[in-house]
């Protein structure tokens, strides 16, 4: 195979960018091939032809490996050595998750999906196939990585935690069941976001969310101020039970959501703008002057939404009492609902997971390779 030169000038770069839709991709293309390349070079002590006496081993072709990421299926060029030494890092993150995506399909086939079913999504999604026995290695090793991320201690205090579930489904004693995924996000005071635990429970329950919360307390989870969910009685009667000390906001995007049930389907007015509206003023005297003002002005005619509003709308309220900055993102469970959407175009491939096990052994990987991408980023909150 003829050699490419994988680096790019600045022009090349903004024309990729500005004129080709699949430019990003391309682009992350470049850098990780370069980076490849690069720790090849670390790890033999010389560049391609160079001759020097720190020359600790030769190169020795490559070999085709696909990479998928957030921006789509890199085609990378993974370069080898003659000794058969070089094991590059690079794709330790995802391989988390590739680990947990393959071990869940290689289940699929010895519970009776087609051979080249299974083959087909591995090597789409991977860039090669997998023997049962090398998954099963690969598997008990990520067991216990993702084991002792999520028995970890939390030394740290999170002054804000956000709670959320979403289903997957899995089979269990041969009938397919709905598994609640509950997942807890906590900020730190540096404002940065971390994946605090990750549990699979047989439904959402008060019992189920207050086993969660607790086991993150039994860990060391401390110092919680202010936690964000939806209005889910189960998780709302844990969080007075087990932290009851912090401030409860619930979600105003499930508020709003709620509010549909309180109105005809067509609605050709701006009343729910106007309620929309709410969760963006500078503070809670402003919010109670205009609120006194929409129920004068929509009571009439739609007095089962107003009346429900008056009842409900304080809970929604809680992030006021935060600092500006902060209400943007402290006012919904948005930011855990985009994990889970990411986490969704994930087990999508999957679909029924043949046991709870492995469903819970994919999500937990994909967290994690989010929490690493948080920590990495600039600050959730300023």
């Amino acid at each position: 195979m003829t050699k490419r030169d994988v680096r790019l000038s600045r022009g090349e770069l903004k024309a990729l960018l500005l004129s080709d839709e699949d430019g990003f991709r391309r682009v992350l293309q470049t850098v990780v091939q370069e980076a490849l390349e690069a720790e090849m070079t670390e790890a033999i002590g010389a560049e391609k032809g160079e001759r020097t006496t720190e020359r600790v081993g030769y190169r020795s072709g490559y070999y085709e490996r696909k990479l998928v990421t957030r921006v789509g299926v890199l085609e990378l060029r993974v370069p080898q050595d003659r000794a058969g030494r070089f094991s590059t890092e690079l794709f330790e993150r995802y391989q988390r998750s590739e680990k947990a995506l393959v071990s869940a399909l290689v289940e699929m086939y010895v519970q009776g999906v087609s051979t080249r079913k299974v083959k087909a999504i591995t090597e789409e999604l991977c860039g090669h196939s997998f023997s049962a026995s090398t998954v099963s290695q690969a598997t008990a090793r990520l067991d216990e990585a993702l084991k002792a991320f999520f028995e970890q201690r939390l030394a740290e205090p999170y002054p804000y935690l956000i709670l959320d579930a979403r289903y997957e489904r899995a089979r269990e004693a041969g009938v397919i069941a709905s598994q609640a995924v509950l997942v807890a996000i906590g900020v730190d005071w540096e404002g940065r976001r971390q994946v605090l635990g990750v549990e699979l429970a047989n439904r959402e329950s008060h019992s189920s969310w207050r086993a969660f919360v607790a086991g993150l307390k039994q860990r060391g989870l401390a110092g919680v101020e202010f936690v964000v969910s939806d209005d889910h009685p189960g998780l709302r009667a844990a969080i007075r039970e087990v932290l009851p000390e912090a401030v409860w906001q619930r979600c105003y995007v499930h508020f709003l959501r709620n509010a549909l049930d309180y109105v005809p389907r067509k609605v050709d007015d701006d009343c729910l703008m106007e309620l929309r509206w709410f969760y963006d003023r500078r503070d809670l005297a402003e919010v109670k002057r205009d609120l006194a003002q929409w129920i004068a002005k929509w009571q009439a005619k739609y007095p089962k939404l107003v009346d429900w509003v008056e009842n409900n709308i304080e809970e929604t309220l809680s992030f006021y009492r935060l600092p500006l900055p902060h209400h943007k993102h402290m006012k919904s469970t948005n930011m855990l609902e985009r994990l889970n959407q990411e986490i969704k175009r994930r087990t999508l491939v999957v679909r029924i997971f043949p046991n709870p096990q492995s469903c819970l052994r994919l999500v937990r990987a994909l967290a994690v390779e989010i929490h690493e991408n948080w920590l990495e980023a600039t600050r959730y909150l300023n």
